[in-house]
């Protein structure tokens, strides 16, 4: 289990233990950090991640809190968390979306019209370094579905969606503790968008391998999943030059 992930578990102990009550106040960090025995940049992303989800709140030259005076609903966030960690089965989504969307991002290369690829550079304009989490998995969804759209088989399109949103809590939590994850995304997207623009659709397939399969891996390592789980990354094709 990862650091960040460690440290929101024990913080999540204490809630469960009533060290820590709806309403109150954290000890400062450098207490807490070494009661815990955790790192104070671990600590930090914690707190960070549980903010997101308005389980604690931190009031800037206060201290942070424990936001609800509702016990079942702070639990009812913090499931969220144990969803994602106890149940692997959402790697064998991204293995399905791993086959299944590169051959969709082929059909696309030879339908995307320059509207398409100008609505698709429009979305990426959409989102930057401060995007938040939700933002990010919103405009995630939107130019994946895109993608899919622009293949012109309305039953793969259907499909992919679908499991698409099933793997939305996965890709969620990867924003919330992933650092880089928005640059990264964005980076991925562009080249996605660079290969259909080049209307290569070996290059795109490969493109999409990349980018659903980085998802997979760092949720399996998260997991502590075999390595089988997932297919291994095939990395881009390099686009071949324009015929002179």
């Amino acid at each position: 289990m990862a650091l960040t992930d460690q440290a929101i578990v024990k913080i999540k102990d204490m809630i469960l233990a009533g060290e820590l009550r709806p309403g109150d106040r954290l000890p400062p960090e450098k207490e807490l950090s070494e009661s815990l025995g955790l790192s104070r940049s671990s600590l930090r992303e914690a707190v960070k991640a549980l903010e997101i989800v308005h389980v604690l709140d931190v009031r800037r030259g206060d201290g942070t809190y424990v936001t609800s005076l509702r016990p079942e609903v702070l639990l009812g966030a913090l499931s969220f968390f144990a969803d994602i960690h106890q149940d692997s089965s959402v790697l064998e989504l991204f293995a399905v979306r791993r086959i299944l969307e590169p051959a969709a991002g082929a059909m696309a290369a030879a339908r995307a019209t320059p509207a398409d690829i100008a609505q698709l550079r429009s979305l990426l304009a959409e989102v930057r370094e401060g995007t938040s989490v939700d933002d990010l998995v919103a405009h995630d969804l939107v130019f994946h579905r895109t993608i899919c759209q622009l293949s012109g088989n309305a039953y793969l399109t259907g499909l992919l969606d679908t499991l698409s949103g099933s793997t939305l809590r996965a890709r969620v939590w990867r924003g919330i503790t992933d650092e880089g994850a928005v640059e990264r995304t964005l980076t991925e997207h562009r080249a996605i968008v660079d290969a259909l623009e080049s209307a290569d659709p070996e290059l795109v397939s490969s493109q999409v391998t990349v980018h659903v399969s980085g998802v997979a891996n760092w949720l399996q390592r998260a997991l502590g999943a075999p390595a089988s789980t997932v297919p291994p990354r095939r990395p881009p094709r390099r686009s071949r030059p324009p015929a002179s």
